[in-house]
This record gives structure tokens, sequence and C-alpha cells, in this order.
């Protein structure tokens, strides 16, 4: 037995333990202990894995049970050695485009098993056991490892990449994807945290390097990288033609057997179907549906237990439980496999890919076999050789009981308990320490190593489900939860990385619309390279009204916008030279101008008016903060600290805190609001409508609850006698916090103090109810919340003016939302319910057609009679529709069947199944708000994207669907839809004027507007920069050899137009060199010409133009040193550099014999020159040979 340190060192006194070890060690392979239940369980099985030093499989009945397994071993045990086994989820469709993270996850999985690198402890659930996994064999090897210096043609890895299931992209942003730029391929293995860059030197592996999909750089060099698949079904030509061949084959000798029995309309479906596979086998390594023909490839499937090494322990936790989950399981995909055979959408065979209970428990008992219970009873499948208990208890739930917490802890002191407590950040752990030293006891923070001391009680770091007791022991656990009746919620983190900012790409491609500031609204089609007079040069190629077309430069590139507008309007192209695009924008900077203006106006009331200055947080505030069961993201506690700041200041505040919904912004609310109430001062929240009002209401009521703070409703949901008692309330200054709608404002209302007031979405009020509004801000601290995002464009340029917060960052107690695109099928529909109710949850079903949205809830009744199935449209009256929403909040509905309708800020953590109708036809940005409503909780959400079968879509929809395909993971398509989201929220923010005149030039130069209005306002006026002007006959440009990506060289072209130092341009020249391999002479070319630029910048030089053997440096008024000393600089360079006689002092630079790169490096070296006459550092830009 392997030593038991630490937390599990009191396991080493449990007779019964070292029994259970001994049996297992001896290969007495199934045993059977019972008394334990929950955390008490994991306990011993994180021992058990410690002592045998054996690879473990801890199988649970569902996927929520498995999530608190995983979180208390890896409290327990060393993190990284703690795997989680997610199951598939997935219905038994062909779906065109799916979420990676969950396969990823999967081959993690099999790959540590595979590798065989140490033991593991794994997490899984029965029904993730279930789906037949191909043979280990099969695996084993079909991985690329790569050593820097090793031999490989580059084809053959793009040609193992795509093998591996790999798809090949021109940017990798995501897991599973590579892409190749020349001597360069990124890939992003699927079992990875990070992509990998590997650079060739003809067949050499030269280098692998770790980069970041943020800004796509380079951070690490490594020595080797293994890349595994990159799916689960991995097959060679020879098993491809197999199974090819096993499907004709398969597929004829059923469609006959049809025939025979007279069903020939079932077997011409069949045969379709077959056909159509294997005519897609012909074209494709992968076809759409490939995974659910896996026992045409493989006979006889795998489980996961058919991966475990030999000597590996499998334990399942209530086999009884996990027998009955595995037969419901297999119950539900033989129905649903009966109903696709019925209709020729399936084959007999595509059954075997879910594995029965009697086949799993066989594989359980070629193992060493552990059953945990809490109660002794049989299972089918697994008889006992040994059985053997343990004594265990629960430990009361506290809820912050002084008395009954000292009691307790002290009586277990006295008998020499050891005691340890649980605190899920070290910031809360100290409070623990704290918490209990005022008690009178003398807890110890201690070290993750250090073994429990007898009467000792010791605050260590961790989480787990719950506390226990062993008393043969003398050990005692306990939890936050336990003691305080909170905790941090666990982090879900098996299927997401650190939640991530997004960053939003301007993507320019062929066809999107353009905004040229000097020239208007185009279309941008591409870039081309010109030769003038033996000179090449890139050009950005855009078309006007007519046959008009403008060829702009590429040093010219800030002068282009991709055109952002607003969500189902077209503008218009311009016509090239005429008058309308200067009156557009004449227009829009003198609106702005009136914009600014009164911002300001109203920013300068606020100043003038004294307000209440709350006072710095209390101890009660630190207290109250602790309280909060989630751990805070650093944007949530940004917003946080600015709010209470501003509080502080002894003048009205006036903030907006703009987030997702359920990224957090309620609690810096209800922060704000504790504060308000700590200083005598009452609160009102505003919310637009009733359904909001109550589920602020409960949070409010929930977070408050332990302290004495009246917190009240108004709203229709309240009776009259109840609304006249809380109005009276806030008259005397009984009621704290008041809650409601618009009735809030009606002129009833008395506040005795009113000192906060919170309104959530405030641009779903109306006029009326905003202009007062607007008298309130004047005297009142206010905190408006919303959950539509706001452009940070748009926040810098509101910046000194507008007070606001974003809070990007994602929690992280997420699960990614499983994205599935497909054809609308009443099958999968059917099923994608019966699943979802049948793990007791709710479905959104959205069909944006109000004529037909009562038949399509008739047909989902006839499909699902076991269903509760309302509806809501926007067509309804406000009370009816609030009642249904209300009603299916409350569980009385198991199906919404509604309109795009669905509320923005409501939290339904129940609703984990959203389906959508015709979503080619929906925005983008109405599409990434209907998911946001799902996946809120800790289970897995699924969302299903459908489009009308056999449609012919427009080139439009087509594009949509796209964007929807490429919308499963942070691609593109999430990027597009956050961005119309975005000026959703400008025009939200800013108003409807405004709104369209955002529409009219395009978001990006309206905000370059605004915020000069707001600094000429202001007195901040910056004359424009004068750029020199650079006329040099030397090809300067990025071929298209060396980057084929048009998006990708805009980017650099627009990063090196924005350079403004020679360093920049040198770590440009890196970056170059680190994505896209050593830049060729035309790209060195353009590297130095912006060199020459930045210097020419910093000495004020107007102008360097080349003539037919000479070129003219024209100096500015103002040059940066004495004219003599820099005329007497350029003799260094007689023979080439001279003054030019004339009204401005010039220099003829002579380039006659010279070739095109030597002109720049000359040109380079007399400006650095005369830029260490001028204080410069004089370093010579590190030319490129």
């Amino acid at each position: 037995m392997k030593k038991l340190a630490g937390v599990l060192a009191p396991l080493a006194g449990a007779e019964n333990f070292h029994k259970l070890l001994e049996n297992l060690n001896r290969g007495r392979g199934n045993q059977f202990l019972y008394g334990l239940g929950g955390s008490q369980k994991t306990y011993l099985a994180a021992g058990l894995w410690t002592a045998t030093g054996r690879t473990c499989l801890y199988i649970t009945a569902d996927l929520q049970e498995a999530n608190n397994v995983y979180d208390d071993l890896v409290t327990l045990l060393p993190p990284e050695r703690v795997l989680f086994f997610p199951p598939l989820g997935t219905l038994p469709y062909d779906f065109e485009a799916q979420s990676p993270e969950v396969t990823g996850q999967r081959l993690q999985v099999l790959q540590r098993l595979l590798e065989g690198e140490g033991e593991v402890m794994i997490v899984t659930t029965v029904p993730a056991l279930q789906r037949a996994l191909p043979p280990a064999e099969s695996l084993q090897g079909k991985e690329v490892t790569l050593t820097a210096g090793s031999v490989l043609e580059r084809e053959e890895l793009l040609e193992k990449l795509l093998w591996l299931g790999y798809e090949r992209v021109e940017l990798v942003e995501g897991k599973g994807q590579f892409a190749v730029r020349g001597s360069i391929v990124d890939v992003f293995p699927l079992t990875a945290d990070t992509p990998y860059r590997i650079e060739f030197f003809d067949d050499e592996v030269e280098s692998i390097r770790q980069f970041t999909v943020e800004d796509q750089l380079s951070r690490q060099r490594v020595e080797a990288v293994r890349i595994f698949p990159a799916r689960e079904l991995i097959l060679t030509p020879a098993e491809r033609e197999r199974g090819r061949e096993a499907l004709a084959q398969r597929g004829k000798d059923l469609c006959k057997r049809l025939e025979a029995r007279g069903r020939g309309q079932l077997a011409r479906k069949l045969r379709q179907r077959w056909e159509q596979y294997c005519e897609e086998a012909e074209n494709f390594i992968y076809y759409r549906g490939i995974d659910n023909l896996l026992p045409l490839y493989y006979p006889d499937p795998a489980s996961l237990l058919d991966y475990l090494p030999p000597g590996g322990v499998v334990i399942l936790d209530e086999p009884g439980r996990i027998e009955e989950r595995a037969r419901d399981f297999q119950a539900q995909m033989v129905e649903i496999h009966s109903n696709l055979l019925e209709e020729g959408r399936a084959f007999p065979f595509q059954l075997e890919n879910y594995l029965s209970w009697e086949r799993i428990a066989a594989g359980c008992r070629r193992h060493r076999l552990l059953s945990l219970a809490h109660f002794l009873r049989s299972t089918p499948g697994v008889s006992p050789e040994d059985i053997l208990s343990f004594l265990a208890k629960d430990v009361p739930a506290y809820q912050g009981n002084r008395e009954l917490i000292r009691g307790d802890l002290a009586l277990w002191q006295r008998r020499r308990y050891r005691i340890l407590v649980f605190a899920s950040s070290r910031e809360r752990g100290r409070r623990l320490v704290d918490f209990l030293a005022e008690e009178g006891l003398a807890p110890a923070l201690v070290e993750e190593g250090e073994a429990p001391r007898e009467g000792q009680i010791q605050i260590r770091l961790g989480v787990l489900t719950r506390g226990f007791e062993f008393p043969d022991l003398k050990l005692v656990i306990l939890t936050e939860q336990d003691l305080l009746g909170h905790q941090k919620a666990r982090s879900l983190a098996r299927l997401r990385p650190k939640g991530k900012k997004v960053r939003a790409v301007a993507d320019l491609k062929p066809g999107d619309l353009v905004v040229h500031v000097n020239h208007g609204i185009g279309r941008y089609l591409g870039i081309n390279t010109l030769e003038v007079q033996g000179v090449k040069r890139d050009y950005l190629l855009i078309q006007y009204a007519g046959e008009d077309r403008l060829y702009v430069p590429t040093d010219q590139v800030h002068l282009l916008q991709k055109y952002i507008g607003v969500e189902g309007r077209t503008p218009r192209l311009n016509k090239l030279g005429g008058a309308e695009w200067n009156r557009a924008k004449g227009k829009v900077k003198a609106s702005v101008q009136e914009l600014a203006l009164e911002l300001l106006k109203l920013y300068a009331t606020r100043e003038a008016v004294p307000g209440h200055a709350f006072s710095p947080d209390t101890v009660w505030q630190q207290e109250f903060e602790a309280r909060f069961p989630y751990e805070e993201t650093p944007d949530q506690l940004e917003a946080i600290r600015a709010v209470k700041k501003a509080m502080e200041e002894p003048k009205p505040m006036d903030y907006i805190v703009c987030g997702d919904v359920g990224y957090g912004k309620t609690e810096v609310a209800i922060r704000a609001a504790f504060k308000a109430v700590m200083d005598g001062k009452q609160v009102a929240v505003l919310v637009p409508t009733t359904i909001l009002a109550q589920q602020h209401y409960n949070t409010f009521q929930e977070r408050f609850a332990p302290y004495p703070v009246r917190i009240e409703l108004l709203s229709r949901f309240r009776t009259p006698a109840q609304q006249k008692e809380t109005i009276q309330g806030l008259k005397r200054g009984t009621v704290d916090i008041v809650i409601g709608t618009h009735r809030l404002l009606q002129r009833d209302l008395e506040f005795k103090d009113l000192g906060l007031l919170v309104i959530d979405e405030e641009q779903r009020f109306g006029v009326a109810q905003k202009e007062i509004l607007k008298k309130l801000r004047e005297s009142v601290d206010v905190l408006t919340l919303t959950a539509t995002p706001i452009p940070r464009t748009l926040h810098m340029a509101l910046a000194g003016i507008r007070d606001m917060s974003l809070i990007e960052t994602p929690p992280e107690n997420r699960f990614p939302v499983q994205t599935y695109v497909l054809e609308h099928d009443y099958n999968l529909v059917r099923d994608a319910i019966t699943q979802e109710l049948r793990r007791g949850g709710q479905v959104f079903y959205v069909h944006n057609r109000v004529e037909t949205i009562q038949r399509e809830a008739k047909k989902l009744q006839e499909l699902c009679p076991q269903a509760r199935i309302a509806v809501a449209h926007g067509q309804m009256g406000a009370g009816e529709l609030e009642d249904i929403t209300m009603a299916f909040l409350a569980g009385e509905y198991d199906v919404l069947v509604c309109t795009t309708i669905i509320e923005n800020g409501l939290d339904m953590p129940n609703v984990n199944t959203l389906i959508v109708t015709n979503a080619d036809k929906l925005g983008l940005a109405q599409l990434y708000q209907l998911r946001g409503r799902v996946g809120r909780s800790d289970r897995l959400a699924y969302a299903y994207f459908t489009y009308q079968k056999n449609k012919v879509l427009s080139a439009d929809a087509e594009r949509r669907l796209q964007a929807l395909r490429e919308f499963t993971e942070l691609g593109s398509g999430f990027k597009l839809a956050l961005r119309d989201l975005e000026i959703r929220g400008a025009g939200n923010l800013l108003g409807a004027e405004q709104h369209g005149h955002i529409a009219n030039i395009g978001f990006e130069l309206y905000c370059q507007l605004l915020e000069e209005a707001v600094r000429e306002l202001k007195g901040q006026v910056t004359p424009p920069e004068r750029e020199p002007v650079l006329d040099l006959n030397v090809s300067a440009y990025l071929p298209s050899d060396y980057i084929a990506d048009g998006r990708q060289k805009i980017d650099i072209y627009k990063a090196i137009a924005a350079a403004k130092t020679r360093e920049e341009v040198a770590e440009l020249e890196e970056e170059l060199r680190d994505r896209f391999g050593p830049p060729p002479r035309a790209a060195q070319n353009l590297l130095q010409v912006a060199a020459i630029k930045a210097l020419a910048g910093k000495l004020g030089i107007e102008a360097i133009v080349q003539q037919e053997d000479r070129v003219l440096v024209e100096l500015g008024p103002e040059p940066p040193a004495p004219l003599p000393e820099i005329f007497s600089r350029l003799k260094d360079f007689r023979r080439r550099a001279s003054v030019v006689a004339g009204r401005k002092p010039r220099i003829a630079v002579r380039t006659r014999d010279l070739p095109g790169e030597e002109v720049l490096s000359l040109l380079i070296d007399i400006l650095t020159s005369i830029s260490s006459l001028a204080g410069g550092e004089g370093i010579k830009y590190n030319r490129t040979s």
C-alpha cells in the first residue's frame, strides 16, 4: 500500500479500508461496501486511488452526480490526475455542425489511457459508457508526434492532419483546426490547451512554438508536440473501403428483405439513404453521419471499460441506480431507432452504437470492481464476493448558528477529533479563521500536504459537496456550506477553459460593404497587385455606384472601415465624387455635436448639484459580499469597485453597468443597494416587466435573508391591500428596498429618503417614463443595468461624460451550450423534447410566425402527448403574456412554443433545450441572444438551429447558415452576432435618431465623429497629425505567396500604416517572421518604407519623393536640429547626400546605380543620423539582408 498523506492520512487507521485494499490487490475483483453517501464515497475513492496506485474509473448514474464527484476528487487528489469523460449527449441524427468541446474532453481521456503515463482517476456517467467507441487498437498509434529537428515533409503532415479529422482554415481560432502559410503550419490539437506553430526548413521541422489565439503571436518554444486525433472514429483507406462495401452490401440485403415483405416504399427510402452515404464516402474522408455508422467499420465496438489498463479499478456509485439509468437509456435509444427505422432513416445495425447494461456489467466484472452504496441491496449483473461496511454520519446544516457551531466544534476538540474545514479560496479561509476565532476556537489555516492533527481545527483550501463525520476514525470534515449555508459555486472546468473576453475581429471579405472617410460607402472587391512603371504595389479595390471603382493604396488603409450598420438595413452605394456623402456626413456631424452638448450639460448639472456621499464600506458590507456564492470575475469586481467609488462622491451618481445575461450585473446592484441601506437610505429597483420584478425580488430576498432589511415588491401580482401597505411603508421609511415596474414612477409614490435608483434595461421604458427618470438623475444616485452589449469604441468615445463599466468575461461555472445545425425534422424535435423532459428540464421551441404558431404547438402536442405545452407571442396582451411566462417559470408547463419574444433578462436555469425553426431567416444577433437563454445552470444545454428540408436557400440565407455553422464555437459567426448586438446596444444608449445616423455612415465613423465632438466641446482639440508624403520607386507589398488570406493581409497593412516608431516597425517584422516566416524582398521593402515614414514623422519631415536619379527630402518649418548641424552631419554621406538651395531646406540623396533596397537602407541611415542630433537614440533599423 502506498502511503496516505495530507487530508487522506486518517483512512490509514480504518480496518475495513485495509481489508478492501487487500481484497482488491489480491484480485478478489468484486467488492461491495455500504454505509456511505455523497462526499463520504469520494473521500474513500480518493484514498483507494492513492493507496493502490491503480487507474480508477468512477461511474455515476447521471451528470449532476458526476459533477459533484469530479469536484470533490479535484480537491482531494492532484487535479491533473482527475479526468472527466462526458456523455456525447447527442441524439442519433446526422448533424451538419456541432460543438467540439465534448468530443475534445472524451478524446483527452482516451489519449491519457492509450499513452499509459501514470495512473489517473476518471469520472463518468453510465450513458457516457453506453455510447460505443472504436476498439482501443484502432486509435493506438494514430497520432502525429513532431520534434524539433525531425524530418517530415510538410505535405505529409497536412495529409495526416486531414486524416486525423482536423479542419483546414485560414486562421486558427479554435480547437481541431489547422492553417498553412508557406513553411509554417499552425495547429490546435483537440486535446491541448494551447495551439502550436510548426516551422519547416525544407523537410526538417525547424522549430515548434506555442502561440495564443488572441494575437496569433508565439509565446514559447517547445521541443515536441503530440497531435492526437480530432475525432473518435479514425479510418485508414482500407478501413474506409471495407466499411463502404459493407454498407452497400447490408443496404442491398435489407432492401431485398423489405421488398419481399411488401415494404417497397420503405426500401426505396433506405436505398436512397445508403446510396447517398456511399456517394459521400467516395468524396470525403469523414462525411456527415459517419459517426453513427461505427458498427459498420468495427462490428465489435468497444466501451471505455476496454481502454482501462490491466489491474484497473471500476467504482460503481449506487449500482442499483446505475443499472436503472442504463436500462432507461437503452430503452430510449431503442424507441428513437424504431421510429427512424420505420421512416427509412436508419439501419438496424446502428442500434449497436449503444451498449446494453448486460454488456457494461460484463465489462465492469473484467476489472477489479467496487460497488459503493448507502444501503445494502442486490443489483443484477453485480454479484459481490465480499461485503464490507463503513460507519459514517452526515454533519448538521448549521446555517451560521454560532452557538451550535461553537458547541459541536468544542465537543469534537475535547474528544481529540481531527477537524478539517474546507474554504473555496485563501481569502475566505482567512475569514473562516476570524469567524471561528471570535467563538473562542483556535483554527489554523494550513497548507495542502500537512497531515490532520488530533484536537486541531484546520482550515484547508478546496470545495466539497457536503461535510461528514467518521466516528471510528475520529475525523470530521466540514464545508463553508455546512457552517454558513453558502459556499462558492464549483467550477465546471472540464468543458471550458477560463472565461475569455471575445476579441471582435473586423474581418473584411470581398463583397463586404466598406466606408471610405472621404468617398463614402462602397463594396470591397479584394486586394489587387498593380505594376506601374516597374514598381509593384497592393491596392484595395472598392466599387461605388454605377461602374465607379477606386484603388486605395495600402498606406491609406486607415481611411477605410468595414461598414457596420443596423441589422436589417442595407445602405445604398455612394457615387464617387458626388455631394451625397458629404451631405450625409455633415448632417451626422451636426447631430452628434448636439448630442455631445446635451450629454455634457447633464454631466455639468450633476457635477454642480450636491448629492449624498455614501460612507466607506463597513465590516457588515464585507461580510455581506463574502456571502456571494460565486467567484467574481475580474470585470465584475472592477464594476463593483467603480460603482461604490462613485457612490462615495459628494454628487449624484449616474452609472451604467453593461454585461450579458448571467454575467453578474444584478450582484453589482445588490452590493450598491446594501451600501445605501447601511447609510439609512432607501433603494428603488425599477424593471420593465412584472416577471423580471418577481425574479429580482426573489434574488434580493435570498441575498438579504440574514440581515434586518425589509424588501417589498410593487407589481400587478400584488393585491391592492399589499400595494397600499408598501406605499405607506416607503413614506414612513419602514421599507428599505422596493422592486417594481413603472408603478414606481407614479405620482402617489413618496419615499422618506430615497438614496439609490437602480434601473434595469432602461431602453424598454416609454418616453414619458424616461422624462421622469431624467429629473430623478439630477438629485439621486442612479445605477443603470443593461444586458445588450455596448461596443468598446463607443465606451471610449463617451469617456468622461458617461460613466460605465463593461462586464465582458463570462462566468466560469457554465458548460458551453452544445449547438447543432441541421434540417428541421419532427422526429428530432420529439426526441430532443423527450430527452429534456426525462431529466426534469424544460424546452423553448422558437417558431417566429404568429399565423402558424398555434398549428405548430398542436403538432408538438401530437408528437409529445406527455408534454405540457404553452404558447407565447407578441400579439398577446401584456397581462396574458406575463401570466403564461410566469406559469412556465413556475414549472407548470414543459414546453414554451414562442416567437423571439423570449424575454431578455429572465433567468430560467431549468430550460436547457432550445429548438429554433427557420433559423436561416433570423439575424445572427437574435440567434445569439436566443442561445443565451439556455445553459444557465450546471447542466449540459442543447441548441438545435434548424432550417426547412430540401429548401433552396437564397445566397443571403446561405451566408447566414454558413455563419451559423461557425456559430458552434467562438468562431467568426459568434463575433458577427456580437457585433450586430453591440450596434443595437449603441442605439439603445443614444436613442433612435442616432441609430439612424449609424445606419447612414457606419458605426466606426460615427464613433470617430462623436469622440471628436466631445473633445472639441471639452476644449481638448488636438491639431490633426501631418503625415509625411512618401513616393519611392520601389516594390513594397505583401506578395500573395507569402500571405494568401486577404483578411490577414489587410490586418498587417493596417498595423504597418499605424506604426509610429521604428520599434513598432521592428515588432511588426518579428510578428511577420513568427506568423508567416522570413519576409521576402517586397515585404522587407514595405517594412523599410514604414521605418522611413516613422523616422520622417518624428523629424517633422514633410515629404520624401524619388525623382529620376535622386530622392528629395523636404524638411519641415521647424527642423529637428539647427540647419548647420544637419548639413555638417551630411558630410558623412558626402558622395550621396547634399543640401539643395531653395525656399525650403531640402536634402538631395543621389541614387544612381543603387538598387531599390539599398536606396531604402541609405535613407534610413541618413535619417537615423539626423535623429541622433535631435536627441534620438540613433539606433539603426534592424534591416533584413
